[in-house]
């Protein structure tokens, strides 16, 4: 079981020694990415469904996605570097995001295309998916090899037996949203969303040792090779 209360701790501490720097990315990801918390933490972003709109929010949607798509994985590997403690900055996510754009935007739309579907189905399916999917932004901006439809899949794998803990994890951060939402969002940037942001990059690193310890996925799915380190960046 992942102690969610250490990483919760962790993450807390870790942004904090970096307050400025967490909030300018939390600020970008607000008005880059279109990011916004919802349904217990579900993390949703505009470009999902925006498209329903016609006119002007149409366009919107359109440019949300093919900025905030990407920028996704970049913001994933800032979170890693924030709680790994590793040297990283704002443009350093900006170049995560962009420099593989092609593979960093398919592998989000392949993510968002089938939380859609299984969202058609009824919502709660749309929620269990987008947490069997948790880990592919983090797969795509830490592993260059992996290829879009992998990254979904073996997200999958790692999260498998644990959606139920990071649901728990969002839902603690509920109070806070909400306490967010009064304040038109500024809480949110200001600390909520960079808090969460760092717990949920924790979480990932446990479940991605937890899939490597216990077989569910390999340092050759990741990496190409049979065993290797952990890389910073």
């Amino acid at each position: 079981m992942i102690v969610r209360v250490q990483i919760k701790e962790a993450a807390k501490f870790k942004f904090r020694q970096r307050y400025g720097m967490c909030v300018g990315a939390a600020l970008l990801m607000v008005l880059l990415a279109g990011e916004n918390y919802i349904n217990f933490g579900f993390t949703i972003s505009y470009e999902i469904y925006l498209p329903i709109i016609t006119g002007i929010a149409s366009i919107m949607s359109f440019v949300f996605l093919l900025v905030g798509a990407p920028l996704r994985v970049g913001n994933a590997h800032f979170n890693r570097c924030i709680f790994n403690d590793w040297d990283t900055s704002v443009s350093d996510m900006f170049r995560r995001s962009f420099n593989d754009y092609g593979r960093n935007l398919g592998g989000m739309l392949w993510m968002y295309l089938f939380i859609f579907l299984w969202s058609l189905l009824f919502v709660i399916p749309g929620i269990v998916k987008s947490y069997a999917y948790f880990a592919a932004p983090y797969i795509l901006s830490e592993f260059p090899g992996v290829k879009p439809t992998d990254a979904i899949k073996l997200s999958m794998r790692m999260t498998d037996g644990y959606k139920a803990e990071l649901f728990v994890l969002d839902l603690s951060f509920l109070g806070w949203h909400l306490l967010s939402g009064l304040t038109l969002g500024l809480l949110g940037i200001l600390y909520v969303n960079p808090y969460h942001d760092a717990s949920r990059a924790g979480y990932y690193e446990v479940l991605k040792a937890n899939a490597l310890r216990s077989g569910a996925v390999s340092w050759r799915e990741l990496t190409g090779y049979a065993a290797g380190p952990q890389q910073p960046g």
